[in-house]
């Protein structure tokens, strides 16, 4: 569903800055900041092939210290339903994350929106470790309708600039170009 879309959230996972500026024009000071986080630890990502089926998602996210499937949607409606194939990815994205210990995520454009227009939610699996594990329980998850079915609400997910300063938080990263192995402070908290 859109490839506009799954473009502009490669861009700014890549960490790169016209991206990060692009979806952070409308956003405040400190959302921004927050955005542009992702720029000192930028993910390699990679657009799935047969993208969205058998549990790929439409981009594979990684970076050294972790990876996730990421299913990207877009709507001019807040919520979005899932039935048919749109379920049959879900599961698929749920076992894969079960079968292969990752954590895949739904990113959710909402069209005609002014500042922060992406949202971030998870597919529960279990059997998560790590920093996956720790970091699954910052993200909230996929809502479920009164007949306990998962669908998409854009007001229940994770803005894009708190997942992107959660998602980069230093931990000790490596600044390029010194020679040396210095920690880079973060000026903005999560």
């Amino acid at each position: 569903m859109g490839s506009t879309y799954e473009r502009e959230l490669r861009a700014v996972l890549a960490g790169e800055l016209n991206g990060v500026r692009a979806i952070t024009r409308s956003c405040t000071e400190v959302e921004r900041a927050r955005a542009m986080q992702v720029i000192q630890r930028p993910f390699l990502v990679v657009r799935a092939a047969g993208s969205g089926s058998e549990g790929t998602g439409d981009l594979l996210v990684l970076r050294g210290d972790m990876c996730f499937p990421i299913e990207v949607k877009s709507s001019k409606s807040d919520r979005i339903y899932l039935s048919g194939r749109t379920m049959v990815q879900y599961k698929a994205l749920k076992s894969t994350g079960e079968r292969c210990g990752l954590l895949p995520l739904y990113a959710f454009r909402l069209k005609g929106v002014r500042g922060d227009s992406w949202r971030v939610m998870r597919v529960d699996v279990e059997g998560l470790t790590g920093k996956l594990r720790h970091l699954s329980r910052s993200i909230p998850p996929l809502p479920l309708t009164r007949r306990e079915v998962p669908h998409l609400n854009w007001h229940e997910g994770m803005p894009m600039h708190r997942f992107l300063a959660l998602v980069c938080k230093s931990d000790g990263a490596r600044v390029i170009g010194t020679g040396a192995s210095t920690s880079i402070s973060e000026s903005v908290s999560g």
